[in-house]
């Protein structure tokens, strides 16, 4: 029985005809593993932090992105599994906050590391569901450039603006709350920058030397 799986196995390499669950290449099995690894670990982090949350808006945070989050790992260990297309879509995580940042920098205390574990605080916790999304986006980034399986590549190409969104969303939070401050360059200094760039314009052009070039050994040849 063995030898008959091996021999055909060997088979499919030379055809190509692999079976769905077993179309996937061996960076991505690495990749994806520690995707999903990734994912428990997030998940299992907010189950744990959300015990020590005090601000009801974060709250509220929390509890929309596990349930997104539990429900995309779902869908990425289906189609993972089957090679095929999920029970249903990935879906599309929308935030509920307005996109406006504070600018600028504000006396504040310098941060050191606890005492204590009763100094755990909203700060903190926002701050590591924030690390925990732009991780997942990096590594979500990464595992669908070495995706071979067509389904994974997309399903997990979809979840990486949801990482984005998610991390977008609890910056604007920290924001805020004065956690998360966001220095700007001088007005003068900034412009510079913003206009360091031009348009790209037209197609590229022909070497008129090189096809010269071309044509004098065409006729050559004739």
């Amino acid at each position: 029985m063995q030898n008959q799986q091996q021999e055909q196995m060997h088979q499919n390499m030379h055809t190509g005809a692999v079976p769905p669950q077993m179309n996937h290449g061996g960076h991505e099995l690495f990749d994806v593993h520690e995707v999903l690894s990734g994912s428990i670990g997030t998940i299992n982090s907010y189950m744990l932090l959300r015990q020590h949350v005090k601000d009801p808006e974060l709250l509220d945070i929390l509890d929309r992105q596990y349930q997104f989050m539990q429900d995309e790992y779902n869908i990425t260990l289906e189609c993972f599994k089957t090679g095929q297309d999920p029970s249903k879509p990935t879906g599309k995580y929308m935030m509920k906050q307005d996109n406006d940042f504070v600018y600028g920098m504000k006396p504040s205390q310098p941060k050191k590391p606890w005492q204590s574990p009763t100094e755990i605080s909203d700060e903190f916790i926002s701050g590591c569901m924030l690390s925990s999304c732009k991780t997942g986006a990096s590594a979500k980034t990464m595992a669908s450039l070495e995706t071979t399986n067509p389904v994974v590549r997309r399903v997990l190409a979809d979840s990486v603006p949801n990482c984005i969104e998610m991390a977008y969303e609890l910056s604007i939070y920290q924001n805020k709350h004065h956690y998360y401050q966001v220095p700007q360059l001088a007005q003068q200094d900034m412009q510079q920058m913003m206009n360091a760039y031009a348009p790209a314009q037209g197609m590229p052009q022909t070497n008129n030397m090189n096809a010269n070039n071309m044509n004098n050994m065409n006729n050559i040849n004739h």
